[in-house]
């Protein structure tokens, strides 16, 4: 019994490492739209990737709208699909989009579009609604709103979200902005396989309570401090630095908890340190979703506490799953963690060359 319960765990953890690795990490489906909203009527825009426009044009490869002329060619069909699919009402009343310049961005794979909403006086209230890309049902679209140069709110469509209504010159509240960055800090965790096998990685080992949570807090400790630092744009390393070396710490992890437990346990350190480095791929993340300045300390704060959250969620489903098997089978619990440091070292080193390579 023993045995075929391991031999469904191995396949379980291989099927895992096979999902992460032809995935990216953070390859979340995601698209902008920033409303200015000014006297005469929102001037806004939408950044989305080229996979997700091209998917609804016969014949058009993705990077085939990284072409000037043929981004031009598609205008009319693309001018059709967003007005389509994203509308704004003011007071009740319907705006009439008219889509503009197309801008490709080749260093992101993404096309700018602008677009216009006129108004002849500003309105008490505005209704968004908008489902950009249905075909892919992880798609989120972040929505800004700005009176003036001042983002005012930040919404976020998901799949069954709906419209969003709001007051365009009424702030966001703090707890608002705390409770929908906790949110993100959750959902950064849980779409980045990287940071889960990372912290799976430094459990491995086992230990007590108390050394397991000093491992958890190190790690919080230093990447708070870097997350901080990027998001005040004091030290800001590029990404494509950052994700190879995140991959790295993982491979690290992996290859440390597959050589078993030696006289002096130095994860405490390897957490403090690769911490670091991870809370630059947390600001990256971050840094994306246009922080409001009004609520900057706020929305940082929480976005960290999500995350915590999240690695709490990590920790309490495998350290008392390991603890509960060296009870049961000492050397059955020596092969999980073995199979189980294989594949984090596995999955780093895929990312790691795929990080390197792009």
């Amino acid at each position: 019994m023993k045995r075929r319960c391991l031999y469904l765990l191995t396949v379980a953890l291989m099927l895992y490492a096979y999902s992460v690795a032809v995935s990216k990490a953070h390859d979340e489906p995601t698209s902008f739209v920033d409303l200015h909203l000014g006297s005469q009527g929102i001037e806004a825009s939408l950044t989305a990737s080229c996979t997700d426009l091209a998917h609804d044009l016969p014949g058009v490869e993705p990077a085939m709208l990284l072409n000037p002329q043929i981004l031009a060619a598609q205008h009319g069909a693309l001018s059709e699909l967003i007005r389509s699919r994203l509308s704004i009402t003011a007071d009740g009343v319907g705006l009439e989009g008219a889509v503009g310049t197309m801008i490709p961005v080749p260093e992101k794979n993404d096309v700018r579009i602008q677009l216009v909403y006129p108004w002849t006086s500003a309105p008490d209230g505005l209704v968004v609604k908008s489902s950009m890309f249905p075909y892919d049902s992880r798609h989120r679209t972040f929505l800004n709103l700005y009176v003036g140069e001042k983002l005012q709110r930040q919404e976020i469509f998901e799949r069954n979200s709906g419209a969003i209504s709001f007051q365009p010159f009424a702030q966001q509240g703090t707890f608002a902005v705390i409770r929908q960055f906790i949110l993100e800090g959750i959902h950064h965790i849980f779409i980045g396989p990287d940071h889960i096998l990372f912290v799976v990685g430094l459990l491995l080992l086992g230990g007590s309570v108390g050394r397991l949570l000093k491992i958890v807090t190190a790690f919080t400790i230093a990447h708070s401090i870097t997350l901080g630092l990027a998001t005040f744009r004091i030290i800001t390393p590029p990404a494509s630095l950052i994700e190879p070396v995140i991959a790295l710490s993982i491979v690290f992890v992996g290859a440390h908890a597959l050589l078993g437990k030696r006289k002096h346990d130095p994860r405490l350190l390897f957490a403090f340190c690769f911490g670091l480095i991870h809370g630059f791929g947390f600001a990256n993340a971050l840094q994306e979703m246009m922080l409001p300045r009004q609520a900057l300390g706020w929305s940082l704060f929480a976005f960290n506490a999500g995350v915590e959250l999240g690695q709490g969620c990590i920790v309490l489903a495998v350290a008392p799953l390991l603890a509960l098997l060296r009870q049961r089978s000492v050397i059955g619990a020596e092969r999980v963690v073995a199979v189980t440091a294989l594949v984090v070292s596995a999955a780093g080193a895929f990312w790691f060359f795929q990080r390197v390579m792009v």
